[in-house]
């Protein structure tokens, strides 16, 4: 039988993805460490090493369970939901753990194939979530834009992730509402 396809294995594996969700809900990413996700799951560190030799891998699998909650889903008027979810993700990123694992990703993207795909597939599941959302705008006449879907996540997302992952300071409303006047005219 190999080592894949045994059922201990993925028992194993069932259980310490199932406490890492529950960390994760309960205390944010930091909590995603090898050691509380075995105490958690009841299995040995060695165990949690063995399927995930780095903890980023094991955060990919958990968040990788669930749908991306932001950017859903875009009522009418357009703007007051997408400066809403963006403040979301702003006040997330606020967190020092989360930070920080973001740029941790971010940078064990370049070196890792696997990870660099999950990074690319979330971020196609963003532009793809904001395009429509932005088009949408247009459709109804609330926004007048002719920027392309990888431009619109650039000038809406890049600012808040420079602001609180690099520099390390609050993401403002006011820098929120300059992110989103830069993809084109609105009316309000």
């Amino acid at each position: 039988m190999s080592h894949s396809s045994d059922p201990r294995t993925a028992r194993s594996r069932k259980v310490i993805l199932t406490a890492a969700r529950q960390l994760l809900i309960g205390e944010g990413p930091g909590a995603i460490t090898h050691q509380r996700v075995a105490q958690e799951a009841g299995v040995g560190r060695a165990t949690v090493y063995r399927h995930w030799p780095r903890p980023e891998q094991l955060l990919l699998d958990v968040m990788s369970g669930g749908d991306l909650p932001l950017f859903k889903d875009p009522p009418t008027p357009v703007r007051p939901w997408l400066h809403q979810q963006l403040r979301q993700m702003a006040d997330e990123l606020a967190a020092p753990a989360v930070a920080a694992l973001s740029l941790t990703l971010m940078q064990s993207a370049v070196w890792d194939a696997e990870i660099a795909q999950r990074r690319d597939a979330s971020v196609r599941t963003i532009t793809e979530r904001l395009d429509v959302a932005v088009r949408s705008a247009a459709a109804t006449g609330e926004l007048e834009t002719d920027a392309c879907a990888d431009d619109l996540t650039s000038m809406l997302i890049g600012p808040i992730v420079y602001r609180a992952t690099m520099q390390m300071r609050a993401v403002t409303d006011e820098l929120i509402d300059r992110a989103i006047d830069s993809v084109g005219v609105w009316r309000r």
